[in-house]
């Protein structure tokens, strides 16, 4: 989600990760002076206006006027934008958008592992986002012992079912289906973004660092090591078929701080959406997927 013009917590995580070097951060920045571009041109245009504004002139209007041009700037300039971004990244010594990355690989000796992904997924609809993720999710709920449904749907809250996975700073998917912090213990590749938290019930933006993944199949391992090792999600754990026990649990824990964020997870478990996606799972071009099993039950 883009951040708005009028948050100014997210700058502060911005000049943090500029006094490192971040070539993340470099990305971000390089984005906010193409939005103060795009902003110029705008207002250049709308002084060349050949009639009063419908509404009339007022000091009001001027004000709402260039909020909006500050937002819709910001918003042009979000994902690939127009490429002055990109371009400036590249005279400083980062990379753009435009670069190809080389694909990471990722392998455990675990023979139950389905087949990592390491392109950039393209899911087009639940369907496809379900079919992909599923084998994955079947593995590690088996492991956790918890419904795979219950990891879908948190799955698809966190991205909006794989349409808005957070991206490198060379375009990049970092496969965080999850959207698991990078704490300082982590060593593994991160994403900056601006995020929506709460404290007390009151929602801030903040720039915080994701985790980034070479392929699906790490950011489910990963998931699954981080509910297992963690004393605050024993809760989680053997939660069985029970996706609203599962997704209280995590609430409860501190997962997310949303106040809403199992109420959201229940939703999705018992909406249309999933319901369709998962009898899609029985047929299509790879062949049967095995989902009979007890039904999972959602109180």
């Amino acid at each position: 989600m883009t951040a708005a013009i009028t948050d100014f917590n997210q700058f502060s995580g911005l000049r943090a990760g500029a006094e490192n070097n971040d070539p993340e951060v470099l990305r971000e920045v390089a984005g906010q002076f193409e939005a103060l571009f795009l902003q110029t041109i705008l207002k250049n245009m709308r002084a060349g206006e050949l009639a009063d504004p419908l509404f009339g002139n007022s000091d009001q209007h001027e004000m709402m006027q260039g909020m909006l041009d500050q937002q819709l700037a910001l918003e042009m300039s979000s994902g690939p934008g127009i490429g002055l971004a990109d371009m400036l990244v590249k005279q400083l010594g980062g990379e753009s958008r435009q670069v190809q990355a080389t694909t990471e690989v990722f392998s455990l000796s675990a023979p139950s592992r389905p087949v990592a992904t390491t392109q950039d997924p393209t899911w087009s609809d639940p369907q496809e986002f379900v079919r992909d993720v599923w084998p994955h999710a079947e593995r590690v709920a088996e492991k956790l012992n918890v419904a795979p449904e219950a990891l879908l749907a948190q799955a698809a809250l966190e991205t909006g079912w794989g349409k808005h996975v957070m991206e490198r700073a060379n375009g990049v998917s970092s496969f965080n289906l999850f959207g698991i912090k990078a704490g300082k213990d982590w060593s593994g590749g991160s994403v900056a973004r601006s995020t929506l938290e709460y404290t007390e019930g009151v929602a801030q933006r903040k720039v915080e660092r994701f985790r980034a993944y070479p392929d699906i199949a790490a950011t489910f391992d990963d998931y699954a090591a981080l509910i297992e090792d963690n004393p605050r999600y024993e809760a989680v754990r053997d939660s069985g078929a029970n996706g609203d026990a599962f997704a209280t649990a995590l609430q409860d824990a501190g997962y997310a701080t949303d106040p809403s964020y199992a109420s959201k997870i229940g939703n999705i478990l018992r909406g249309e959406t999933m319901q369709s996606a998962l009898k899609g799972l029985k047929i299509g071009p790879l062949g049967p997927i095995n989902t009979d099993r007890t039904p999972t039950v959602f109180r």
